[in-house]
Formats: C-alpha cells, sequence, structure tokens
C-alpha cells in the first residue's frame, strides 16, 4: 500500500505559507539587526557577532535539529540538555584517562544514541506519553551525570581535542560550520529521502502510515536517537570552547530549542518541520538574548521573552493551520 499524499493545491499552499514564514523570520532578523546596531554599539562588532551571537545559535541550532524531527512524528524530546551532560562528561572523562579524543568523541555520542534510544523504545514499545517518558530521563541522565562525577567538573581537556571541535577552518568557527553543514543535510534527507516523508507523514496521520505497511516505531525511534546524538554533538562543540565539562551543562536547553523549532516552522501537533527555519529561529533567539545581555537586562527577563516567542508561534501556527 502507499500513503496517501497530499494534494496538489494543499501542497502548494504548504509550500507558500513555509517560504512566507522563513522570509518573515529573515526580515526580522535583518530588521532586528539594523535597530539594535543603533541600541547597542558594539552588536555588530565582529567579536559579538561570531561569539556572542554565532556560537550560541551554532549549539542552539544543533540541538533543535533533532527536536524539529521528533517533534515532526507529534513527540517532544525534554532529556535533550541532560543527555548532552551526561554525553559531555563521559567523553571528557575518557580524554583525561588518555584515550584518543576521537575514541572519546565517539564514545559521548553512543551514549547519547543511547539516551535517545531508551527514550524511544520506552515510547514505541511500552507506550509511554513522550512528555512522561522524557521528563523521567531528563532528571535520570542529570542524576547520572552528577553521580558519575561526584557533582564535580571535568578539567584541562586536551588541546588537540579543544582545536579539532572549536577552532577555525580559514578562519570561520569550526562550530558554526559543523551547524551550517548539518542544517543542510537534514534539510536533503527530510525532503528527498523516504526516511524525511515518513517522519512527517508519521506526525500527521501515524495510523494512516502505518497501515500502509510502514513499521512507524522504527522511524519514531530514529528521531529520538537522532535528537540523542545531536544533543551529545553540542555539548562537544561546548565543551572543546570551555576546556571543560561540567555535570549541570545543558541546564535549559530544551526549552532554547523547542523555541527555535517553533519559531522557525515546526508543530507541537506533528506533521510539519522545517530545518532551515529552525536555523533562522536559532539566530533570532540569540541575537535578541545577547542585545537583552548587552543592555544588562536580568536572565529571567530573558526567559520572559523566550516564552512569549513560543507562545507567539504557537498562535502563528494554529491560524496558517486553519485550526
Amino acid at each position: 500500500m502507499q500513503m496517501t499524499q497530499p494534494s496538489a493545491p494543499n501542497a502548494g499552499r504548504a509550500a507558500m505559507i513555509e517560504r512566507l514564514r522563513e522570509a518573515g523570520i529573515l526580515a526580522i532578523l535583518i530588521l532586528g539587526a539594523v535597530a539594535f546596531s543603533f541600541t547597542v554599539p558594539s552588536f555588530f562588532s565582529v567579536d559579538n557577532a561570531i561569539t556572542g551571537i554565532g556560537l550560541s545559535a551554532a549549539i542552539n541550532t544543533i540541538v533543535a535539529i533533532g527536536l524539529t524531527y521528533v517533534i515532526m512524528t507529534g513527540g517532544i524530546d525534554l532529556s535533550v540538555g541532560s543527555t548532552a551532560a551526561l554525553s559531555a562528561v563521559i567523553g571528557a572523562d575518557l580524554m583525561q584517562r588518555g584515550l584518543p579524543p576521537l575514541v572519546a568523541i565517539l564514545a559521548a555520542l553512543a551514549v547519547g544514541a543511547v539516551a535517545g534510544l531508551v527514550n524511544g523504545l520506552l515510547i514505541t514499545r511500552v507506550q509511554l506519553a513522550p512528555f512522561i517518558v522524557t521528563l523521567g530521563t531528563m532528571t535520570f541522565y542529570r542524576g547520572l551525570a552528577l553521580s558519575y562525577t561526584n557533582g564535580q567538573p571535568i578539567l584541562s581537556l586536551p588541546d588537540s581535542y579543544k582545536q579539532s571541535l572549536g577552532g577555525t577552518v580559514l578562519g570561520l568557527p569550526i562550530p558554526l560550520l559543523a551547524a551550517l553543514a548539518l542544517v543542510a543535510a537534514f534539510s536533503l534527507i527530510l525532503k528527498f529521502t523516504k526516511t524525511g516523508q515518513y517522519i512527517l507523514a508519521i506526525g500527521g496521520n501515524a495510523e494512516a502510515v502505518r497501515l500502509s505497511g510502514i513499521n512507524v516505531d522504527r522511524f519514531i525511534t530514529l528521531t529520538y536517537v537522532i535528537s540523542g546524538v545531536l544533543a551529545a554533538f553540542a555539548a562537544l562543540i561546548l565543551i572543546a570552547q570551555l576546556g571543560a565539562a561540567e555535570p549541570i551543562l545543558g541546564n535549559g536547553w530544551e526549552l532554547s530549542a523547542i523555541a527555535a523549532a517553533v519559531v522557525g516552522g515546526t508543530s507541537l501537533s506533528g506533521g510539519k518541520g522545517n530545518v532551515v527555519g529552525a536555523l533562522l529561529g536559532a539566530l533570532l533567539l540569540s541575537m535578541l538574548q545577547n542585545v537583552l545581555t548587552l543592555l544588562g537586562v536580568q536572565a529571567f527577563y530573558q526567559l520572559l521573552a523566550t516564552g512569549l516567542i513560543i507562545i507567539g508561534a504557537m498562535v502563528i501556527d494554529r491560524y496558517t493551520r486553519g485550526r
């Protein structure tokens, strides 16, 4: 059996809305940058653009890509920050024990994959709600990270490692290049592969996909594995910049990543996602937080702004979907 494809008019309307949303976010980014440059003189400095905005947006983008895939299936992953912390401290500890950085990186990514796999299996095999599962594993993985390190940071990572993920290529920061490469790769997967089509279709109508002979549970689990691996990779990039790994790393990452995904056009009801939009959403959030920080605005007001942006994006999504 073949899955039912959306009609041409509906598909065309959805594509037009997606392009308009991307254009709207891009316009807001440009207008905001111009306005902020008059408010904060240091906003347009190269150092602020790369370090203050670019690197923060790169890490959030990488995590948001995984969240985008999960949310497209109608799920949610609240454990990305804790998965990142657990992966980071294990990878850092292995490097301190003398293992080559490449081995430690692969081990940390494997930890992220296993954490995502556990989430996926609990959701698909045990039939638990994604929110409940990932809320529980968020606490559990954080507890593992704290227990593994006795609550202490792991310091003095090798210089070779810090250069491998935290250095530059042709003058461009590796984290930015990695984020852009991942955006391109996962956009292509979503648009031009059956895997991407199935993930989108599952979010729209999982039962119809199942009746078409597709192993729905396998693809749902895959999205959580992707989310776990990307959270681990983002953590590896961050500790390469910091030169240390802490068990409290990644606290609040789930909120920022969900915000970036939703602002970028991913629907929390599933069936709709946009990886490029997640990048634009991450840039918008990073730019806003950077300006508020430069203006000396307290962190809790930044959380208020992020929450309002999420609510606004959900309202826009509701009316553009005609619900």
